[in-house]
Formats: structure tokens, C-alpha cells, sequence
């Protein structure tokens, strides 16, 4: 069972752990942060770790790490719908489509109703493409997209449309100009690229200010641990080789 608190953890033979992504943390550093724990606490050398779903650093909430012959799962487990609560703040955009980079454009928000910002929001469901964020970590031509943001080369490159699906797109609360929502969607799905298309829909413009992944196909965020209470169950629950006890 995933997160079994009871029990030694076994990471060659394969694990399947819910971890609580903290913020600015990418996922990779959650990845790296696990391998070295495991290499130092349970004296393996090589060990399999690998994730189920990128995490922008900026996003909180859980992330699937499968270690070991798990690591054949990881498939299985990104191909699951996602579900997301967080903010987007309207009349504004940045590069990036978060708060990772600075504003680079202020838009009219004076005609903007609530009403609108509910209505704009069903317009989302059903299946549609979208175009990733330059600031991702989607290939083209061999080099993830932000190396080409960064290098000042995204216009060299063309960026298709990626077919996802929305089943959901709820907006729980609105304090002007922030929108408080929850998304139900398919891999591939961005976020950040869904605050641009909406701000665009409304007239406007919007950018992602919080998100946190609450849902993995059955994986439930209130199922997952921060990595140092995974570290202290596993360490608990270790079994102690022969050698270490003489």
C-alpha cells in the first residue's frame, strides 16, 4: 500500500510513494532529495527514482515518486487525470504565465463581471488544444522550451497545440481581480497556459498566482507526506542489516 506507515520500505523491489511537493522545490529536486536519502540511510548504491508528473517549482501538492521496478508504473500513474485548486489574478500577464517572471503587460479589467468570470469558465470543458508555455519543460527539436526562453531563441522554434481535455473548471471564489478555482484535466494540461487562454477570454489578461495538484487519478493529496516525514517512517520502520548491529 502506498505510504504504509508500518512497515520497512523495500526501494529496489519498487516503491510507490505520495509525497507533498513543498514550494519552489522542483520536482526533480524531490527526485534527487530521495536518491540521496535512500543511497545514505539504506546503503544502495543504485537505485531507481523517478516521478509521475512534473510539478512547476512555483506549485505545491502531490507528486507520485516511484523507486526500484516501479519505475515501470510511471506511465500509468501520468496518463491518470489531475486535479488542481489555485488562483489566477486578472488584468495582467508575465512571461512565464506565473509569478515566476515579472508582468510584462497590464490589460483593461473595468468590463469584467463576475457573472463573465463564471460563464468564461464553462466555456473550457471538453476537449481543446493548447499551446504549452515557453517557460516549460516540453521538447522541441531535441531542447526543452525554456532553454530556448531563456537563450532568447522560442521564435526559431515552432510551438504546436496539445490535445487535452477538461472535465472540470469550478470557480470557488472571487475577490477581485483574484479567482479562486479547481480544475479536473488530462496529462499535458498546463495551468498556467489555461490562466493565459482564460484572461484572453475574458478580454483581458490573467496569470497563474498559486496551484496546488490535490488529485492523481485515486492518489488524494491527504494521502501523501511531506519528504521529512517520509524520511522519519522510513528510517523507523528500517530494517537494520547484521553487520550494522556488531
Amino acid at each position: 500500500m502506498e505510504n504504509a506507515k508500518n512497515r520497512p520500505y523495500d526501494f529496489q523491489a519498487g516503491e510507490v510513494l505520495l509525497i507533498h511537493k513543498p514550494y519552489t522545490w522542483t520536482s526533480f529536486d524531490v527526485i534527487n532529495n530521495l536518491r540521496l536519502f535512500i543511497r545514505h540511510n539504506f546503503k544502495i548504491r543504485k537505485v531507481k527514482v523517478g516521478h509521475a508528473g512534473t510539478l512547476d517549482p512555483l506549485a505545491t501538492g502531490l507528486i507520485i515518486l516511484c523507486t526500484g521496478k516501479f519505475t515501470k508504473r510511471i506511465e500509468e500513474f501520468q496518463a491518470q487525470e489531475k486535479e488542481y485548486i489555485g488562483t489566477f489574478t486578472l488584468g495582467a500577464t508575465t512571461p512565464s504565465f506565473d509569478m515566476e517572471k515579472e508582468i510584462d503587460n497590464t490589460f483593461p479589467v473595468e468590463h469584467i463581471t463576475e457573472e463573465m468570470i463564471r460563464e468564461t469558465a464553462g466555456k473550457f470543458i471538453g476537449a481543446q488544444q493548447q499551446l504549452p508555455p515557453i517557460y516549460s519543460a516540453v521538447r522541441i527539436e531535441g531542447k526543452r522550451l525554456y532553454k530556448h526562453a531563456r537563450k532568447g531563441t522560442e521564435e526559431e522554434v515552432e510551438i504546436k497545440p496539445r490535445d487535452i481535455f477538461i472535465s472540470e473548471f469550478e470557480i470557488t471564489k472571487v475577490i477581485f481581480p483574484v479567482v479562486w478555482f479547481r480544475v479536473v484535466c488530462s496529462k499535458g494540461t498546463y495551468i498556467r497556459g489555461l490562466a493565459r487562454d482564460y484572461g484572453e477570454a475574458l478580454g483581458s489578461g490573467a496569470y497563474m498566482t498559486s496551484l496546488q495538484r490535490t488529485r492523481i487519478g485515486d492518489f488524494h493529496l491527504n494521502e501523501a507526506m511531506s519528504l521529512d516525514e517520509f524520511k522519519e517512517v522510513a528510517l523507523a520502520n528500517r530494517i537494520i542489516p547484521e553487520e550494522e548491529l556488531n
